[in-house]
């Protein structure tokens, strides 16, 4: 009777009721098998009811059976077939095959055997998981490969800890993190063959709050060339070795015949490319010319040639797999990340002057006012005839250098943008003219210098050429009901413009919210600014207003540009949006060539089924690929003008405040960037408001206020090259001058919260209203 109550009582836990006595070996294997959660010892002893001396038997059986093969142990002392994987365990999500997220077990103690790649199955809102990330998550077998279904994503704070390995006057060593948004360094348990000033990646262990770091791989000297830009490809886990079976597709389609004799060509016009001085590919070219038809008196004909990346790159290839991967080549001021293996990205997909090059062309009729009035695509054979950098061209067109280019295509393409620019004013798009950093390093990888990037004539020829491409490329698309991956900028959200409204109050500024908004609203806005002090802080206001730019197979317009049909065509060496619309051009066009000898490579290049099916999924996938990778460059940026800064140390600088917080205010040096902190506790004894709305930090007693915009000058107290962060301090604060500030371990606890000499008064200024 008593066995009997035992087996009903097992039986929630089971589907089916266990018979009586101790479990058999299968039995074990079954229950272990069939159970929905994790099966540790307590669970298997409580579902055959097993007590006493029985437990201890099921132990020596479960390590019995371990040790022949036949069971392991996963987290939580959970038992599972071995070989596979626990019912529920943590996933960590390391590839992406095609649009399928892949995962492997975060613990995989099955020695001898490699960790399972399992393919994990989204539900609900798709795009929430990336590489990197990590699920709970249930599995199960399939075939002879295995499913995850999340049923959690987890915190990343056990991820991979990145930093430099520090020791202290007490001989104990310490993780100083690259991640400057991480103030806390770690204790070091386990050091491996690292030394003293190595940037490694560690492994967290312990519980919180006592975590240490277990030192798992060495990537060298921090402060050697190409370091920063290394430690962001670390940190984002950006892909950045290509597998051998890609470079060996590579090599092969480079091998790929042009077709001359199917494509149209364009060698004997004087086209040109124009790039930046340090581009490392190329690979769009423009040509223009007076149109000679009578109907379109004044007016221009045009082709933006594109390399036509489609023909090499092909779907279903393990190119296009990596390609997807990914999603677009990073750029950092010592190395660029190619989204394609260098023999296509740099060679024969790269546009060489007076070499024949197979390209997309995207041929535009421009009529006197700047409207395209028809557009066509082919697939077309080049031959470029000059790389020009954008500052040879516009000195060329300014008469300050000779350029035997300069009748035959420089002063056409000239005239013709005139045209685009008068159709461009009438659309009034956004016009946030704010400066970009550029890093200039010897060729050792040492800084030269850091400067804000020229803004030219030329630069804006460019982009207007591509923008009416792009426009081009999304009509046609459209025209043959065609799936078209847009690139989509929505409206200003609510939430941002009120914020927008409330800072720009502050400077008596009117913007009223029942308006319809329109990119010239805000220019409009700019415009009443004028050339004022203020003017390059409303700028970044109302850029910080505008929402995130993505990829999608559905037409939200791009507000930005204000355009209706928008794709991106130009860059398909490094967007992987851009091949997509290629491949839908191919297809939708009837521009298919004939199907290469070479049997490894598909015979297609337009866009396949998969594609078709997956439209809004790669949009996804590729839209998180670009923020990873501007986040990467931006960071990689700081930690160079940390570094350049770090010989500066001490000294008074020009600088410019960017962001006001109730604990400080961060500043950049004015031409260079680069955020640091002002602690609030380094402004005096004085007790300070926090105006929200106006974004400021105002002296109670002396009425002095620091605000987003305001220019002043700081002492540089710390430039940190590792993490890229920067301290300032007021110029009359005592500073040490020299190298930068060591880390004082014996210095007393900082207490985290708001600074006792604060005040928040919210979202209104009240009585402290500037007058």
């Amino acid at each position: 009777m008593a066995s009997t109550q035992k087996q009903k009582k097992a039986a929630p836990a089971r589907a089916k009721v266990r018979p009586a006595g101790f479990p058999t070996r299968q039995q074990v294997m079954d229950f272990i098998t069939e159970s929905d959660t994790p099966a540790g010892k307590r669970e298997i002893a409580k579902a055959f009811g097993l007590k006493g001396q029985e437990k201890i038997a099921l132990k020596a059986l479960l390590k019995d059976m371990a040790d022949e093969g036949l069971l392991d142990i996963g987290p939580a002392r959970a038992f599972h077939k071995m070989g596979g994987v626990p019912k529920v365990t943590v996933l960590r999500i390391v590839d992406v095959d095609d649009t399928t997220l892949i995962a492997t077990p975060e613990r995989w103690e099955a020695e001898g055997q490699p960790a399972p790649r399992i393919r994990v199955v989204e539900r609900g809102k798709r795009g929430a998981l990336t590489i990197g990330d990590r699920i709970l998550a249930r599995t199960e077998e399939a075939g002879k490969g295995w499913l995850a279904h999340p049923m959690k994503k987890l915190a990343k704070a056990t991820e991979m800890l990145l930093g430099v390995v520090e020791e202290m006057a007490d001989g104990k060593l310490w993780l100083r993190p690259v991640d400057k948004r991480i103030r806390k360094d770690t204790p070091i348990s386990d050091i491996g063959t690292a030394k003293k000033g190595d940037l490694v990646l560690a492994e967290p262990t312990g519980r919180p709050p006592r975590i240490s770091a277990r030192v798992t791989d060495i990537l060298g000297d921090p402060f050697a060339p190409r370091s920063f830009s290394l430690i962001a490809i670390h940190k984002h886990g950006i892909p950045h070795v290509f597998p051998e079976a890609v470079e060996e597709e590579a090599v092969a389609a480079s091998n790929l015949p042009l077709h001359e004799d199917k494509r149209e060509d364009l060698r004997h016009l004087p086209i040109v490319a124009i790039d930046p001085v340090d581009a490392r590919d190329h690979d769009d070219a423009v040509w223009a010319a007076p149109d000679e038809d009578p109907a379109n008196e004044g007016g221009f004909k045009a082709i933006v040639a594109i390399a036509d990346v489609s023909y090499y790159v092909r779907p279903g290839s393990a190119l296009d797999r990596e390609a997807r991967k990914r999603g677009n080549s990073v750029y950092f001021p010592d190395l660029v990340v190619p989204m394609l293996p260098h023999q296509l990205s740099s060679d024969m997909c790269s546009l060489r002057a007076g070499q024949d090059r197979a390209a997309m062309a995207c041929h535009l009729v421009i009529d006197a006012q700047g409207k395209v009035k028809s557009f066509r695509f082919s697939r077309a054979i080049i031959r470029v005839a000059a790389v020009l950098a954008y500052e040879n061209a516009q000195a060329a067109i300014d008469g300050e250098q000779d350029n035997e280019l300069l009748e035959p295509a420089l002063k056409p393409l000239w005239a013709c943008w005139a045209l685009l620019r008068k159709a461009r004013e009438k659309r009034d798009p956004l016009a946030l003219d704010l400066p970009e950093r550029r890093v200039v390093l010897d060729e050792w990888g040492k800084i030269v210098s850091v400067a804000v990037r020229e803004r030219l004539d030329a630069h804006m020829l460019i982009e207007d050429y591509m923008i009416a491409a792009n426009v081009a490329a999304a009509k046609a698309l459209e025209a043959k009901k065609a799936p078209v991956m847009y690139r989509v900028h929505e409206t200003p959200g609510r939430d941002k413009l009120v914020a927008l409204k409330e800072y720009l109050a502050t400077f008596d500024i009117d913007f009223a919210l029942g308006q319809v908004i329109r990119p010239s609203t805000f220019n409009q806005l700019i415009k009443k600014v004028g050339e004022s002090e203020e003017k390059e802080q409303i700028m970044t206001q109302i850029l910080r207003s505008q929402t995130q730019a993505y990829y999608a197979p559905q037409n939200m317009g791009h507000f930005g540009l204000a355009l209706g049909s928008y794709a991106h065509f130009t860059s398909p060496i490094r967007r992987y949006a851009d091949l997509l619309v290629h491949r839908a051009l191919v297809g939708a066009y009837d521009l298919e060539l004939p199907a290469p000898k070479d049997r490894a490579i598909p015979d297609r290049s337009s866009l396949s089924q998969e594609d078709y099916e997956n439209m809004g999924r790669v949009g996804e996938m590729i839209s998180g690929h670009e923020r990873r990778a501007m986040e990467a460059e931006r960071e990689t940026i700081d930690r160079y003008v940390a570094a350049f800064l770090s010989a500066h140390v001490g000294e008074v600088v020009k600088a410019r405040i960017t962001g006001v917080q109730n604990f400080g205010f961060f500043a950049t040096v004015e031409g260079l960037g680069g955020d640091g902190l002002v602690p609030v506790s380094t402004l005096g004894a004085e007790h300070f408001f926090f105006d929200e709305a106006g974004k400021a930090l105002q002296g109670v007693e002396s009425g002095d206020r620091y605000t987003v915009g305001q220019r002043l000058e700081l002492r540089l107290a710390e430039a940190d090259p590792i993490n890229g962060a920067l301290r300032f301090e007021l110029p009359d604060n005592p500073a040490p001058r020299g190298s930068p500030l060591k880390r004082d371990r014996t210095r007393p606890k900082i207490h985290r919260g708001r600074p006792t000499n604060i005040r928040h008064i919210g979202s209104s200024r009240g009585k402290h209203k500037k007058r």
